[in-house]
């Protein structure tokens, strides 16, 4: 029986909650959750992949169980929640790992990765995206934010924190029902009833234009170092197309890619099958 412990840690103010499972011995795989999750979306995951991996799943400032200071006291963009990852992987000793990066987590990862590509062994993306390639027809909310952070603008953008948004379209779209469990979205809907949730949740949209901005840079990462590279990707996601997930092969030639029959939130139905994709591409590539 898989045995996880949970715990927190400070770094640099933020009281950082994490899952960990599995023996240090073992090659670790860092795992960073998505938008408007937390590590539980990797409840399934952990112990598929426990008995021959050390895993540790930390929340995001702003997400979960995460204590972060208040807006004004903190800045939530993109590059702190990065240094505080970052942080938060020298304070618990984690000098090598691989990374999986999904959705909001591949701009974090990625943002590690160039940093101190030494220490990252390979890149498991689960619809995480960096190639515009990989954007569909549904951000025209948020890239109106970009172009002009009004208030307006802001507020046109609060739809995609609703109930219904996160149950239906994140969640829902793309997914056999029969397969869905409610625990992942009704969790994410609570979290995102919390007092400041949605404000700091609008600050993180205004600032995804800083992801955007850095693909250039993410790519030639990929093909300076070549990570090892697999794309596991729910091919009926509405927001990031599986022509993301093809793009990496432009940078990374021998990515090895994998379109399933799901959406966005891929782990909540294929958990079973993602893992076993994990397990035999990180023991092919031999990471330690």
């Amino acid at each position: 029986m898989t045995h996880v412990s949970y715990r927190t840690v400070e770094v640099d103010g933020v009281s950082v909650f994490y899952r960990e499972a599995g023996s240090r011995s073992n090659p670790t795989l860092l795992l960073l959750h998505g938008f408007p999750s937390a590590s539980h979306m990797f409840r399934d995951l952990i112990p598929l992949l426990a008995d021959r991996f050390h895993l540790v799943a930390p929340d995001l400032p702003g997400f979960g169980q995460t204590k972060a200071p208040p807006r004004g006291a903190f800045d939530y963009t993109f590059d702190r929640l990065a240094e505080v990852i970052e942080g938060f992987t020298q304070n618990i000793g984690l000098d090598r790992y691989a990374l999986y990066i999904f959705d909001y987590g591949a701009p974090v990862g990625l943002r590690l990765a160039m940093r101190q590509p030494e220490r990252v062994t390979a890149i498991v993306s689960q619809n995480g995206n960096a190639y515009l390639e990989g954007f569909s027809n549904q951000w025209s909310a948020w890239q109106a934010y970009w172009r002009e952070p009004s208030e307006a603008n802001r507020e046109a953008c609060r739809a995609s924190l609703q109930p219904d948004t996160i149950r239906d379209w994140q969640y829902g779209t793309g997914t056999d029902p029969s397969r869905l469990s409610p625990d992942g979205y009704e969790l994410d809907i609570a979290y995102m009833s919390r007092p400041e949730a949605e404000e700091i949740q609008l600050d993180l949209i205004g600032d995804y234009k800083s992801n955007v901005a850095l693909y250039p840079a993410f790519q030639a990462y990929f093909r300076e170092h070549r990570p090892p590279l697999l794309a596991v990707w729910g091919r009926h996601d509405l927001a990031f197309l599986p022509a993301g997930a093809e793009a990496y092969r432009r940078d990374v030639p021998d990515a090895d890619i994998h379109l399933l029959d799901t959406g966005h939130f891929a782990l909540e139905t294929h958990a079973d099958e993602i893992a076993g994709l994990i397990a035999r591409f990180l023991e092919r590539v031999a990471i330690g």
